[in-house]
């Protein structure tokens, strides 16, 4: 089954945490990575337990698979190698505002993060349509 992690910036780093699971499944750390692999050790942890006690693992705890949703910070904390400048830039959208939005000190509204994300995704899809 594959459940959403959503994944923010939060006062201590990066959080991530089932949005749509009971039990919900978190984790935090100073990088996103961090973050995630707190939350796959406590995924594994959680079956563990469940194996130790004779129980049966929740139908909806079985197998799995992850899909994740980051936030514009954690975004750039996973791909570091982004210029957040020039891609904003190659948008239309303001450097300063985008750095901004890296740092994740300011809020970002519906429209600003649609189009970021399309933006992302035509990097995708340029990266898709060629061959070295």
């Amino acid at each position: 089954m594959k459940t959403l992690v959503i994944i923010e910036k939060d006062q201590n780093g990066y959080g991530a945490f089932t949005e749509n699971l009971s039990p919900v499944l978190h984790g935090s750390g100073v990088t996103v990575e961090e973050a995630k692999s707190e939350l796959l050790e406590g995924y594994r942890d959680l079956l563990d337990y469940y194996r130790e006690n004779g129980e049966s693992v929740p139908e909806v705890l079985q197998d799995l698979t992850f899909e994740y949703k980051y936030d514009i910070s954690a975004m750039f904390n996973v791909f570091d190698f982004l210029n957040a400048s020039k891609f904003a830039e190659w948008i239309g959208v303001s450097p300063s505002l985008m750095r901004h939005y890296k740092s994740g000190d300011t809020y970002i509204s519906q429209k600003q993060a649609k189009k970021i994300e399309s933006g992302l995704h035509e990097i995708g899809r340029q990266f898709l349509s060629f061959t070295l």
